[in-house]
């Protein structure tokens, strides 16, 4: 356990959870780096196949710790803008992780909290999520990565209106915005993240690292240059002993190594309003 997070392992799955809830979690300088060591650590850990990131108390995260932000007194716009290389350091890390990340988001996840949950594959979230981009608020501009990875979720128009407005949105908009894949009650909330995350213990590493860096490319590269990637990655793919092994049980009509975990009937995936 680091500094503002605890981290679990269950076999080939990480539980990291931000662990402030006195602060909603808010993400202060020690937890930022905390965060940072342990997804580079899991990037070259062989035996870990899925992250699950949470939020301790019954929240996510309320965002950067505005009380230490202005601690020490004025600095200068230099000093401001070298301080941002922490949160840099952790959007990379998170992007250069070639495993599958899920987030389980409940309650508060404001500011930098959201843009947090935007950095991971899958967003799930719970029926009592409030979020929002609420940096406007207080005359911040969003950070963490959110100027890249929120037009792409919702695209450009609703982004525009998210960040300009920093209005607050629950589960059921996150769902119709295709910003969250579910929503849970909260005591489902973590169990499945776990589930899914668990499932991918029987996927092939392989197949998952190539397909998280196409997908990561796929939105600033051209066609020709897509199907040559695909090409590659479908020739290591299939070179692989899990693809084999895929193969001959698919041949002998045995169950598959892979499957993805249906969700329950409880679960609002559909919910319209």
């Amino acid at each position: 356990m680091s500094a503002g997070l605890r981290v679990e392992r269950e076999g080939g799955v990480a539980l990291l959870t931000l662990d402030r809830p006195g602060v909603k979690n808010a993400l202060d300088r020690a937890t930022v780096d905390a965060l940072v060591a342990q997804l580079r650590s899991l990037r070259a850990d062989e035996g870990a196949r899925a992250i699950v990131l949470a939020g301790a108390g019954g929240d996510f995260c309320a965002g950067g710790d505005v009380k230490e932000m202005w601690q020490g007194g004025a600095r200068t716009v230099e000093q401001r803008r070298a301080g941002m290389a922490r949160y840099r350091e952790l959007v990379l890390a998170f992007t250069e992780l070639d495993k599958p990340v899920i987030a389980a988001v409940d309650g508060i996840a404001f500011g930098a909290g959201l843009s947090l949950a935007l950095l991971a594959d899958i967003v799930l979230v719970s029926e009592r999520v409030r979020m929002a981009m609420v940096f406007h608020r207080i005359g911040l501009v969003p950070d963490v990565g959110a100027f890249y990875t929120l037009p792409r979720i919702v695209g450009l128009q609703r982004a525009r209106e998210l960040i300009f407005s920093a209005r607050e949105f629950g589960a059921a908009e996150a769902l119709r915005m295709q910003l969250a894949l579910e929503a849970l009650a909260p005591e489902q909330l973590l169990p499945r993240a776990l589930e899914i995350a668990h499932s991918f213990e029987g996927a092939s590493a392989t197949a998952l690292s190539l397909s998280k860096r196409a997908l990561q490319a796929s939105l600033h590269s051209d066609l020709p240059t897509m199907l040559d990637m695909e090409a590659s990655a479908q020739a290591i793919a299939a070179s692989s002993d899990y693809a084999r092994e895929s193969v001959r049980r698919f041949a002998a009509r045995e169950p598959a190594q892979f499957q993805w975990p249906a969700a329950t009937p409880t679960q609002p995936n559909d919910r319209k309003s």
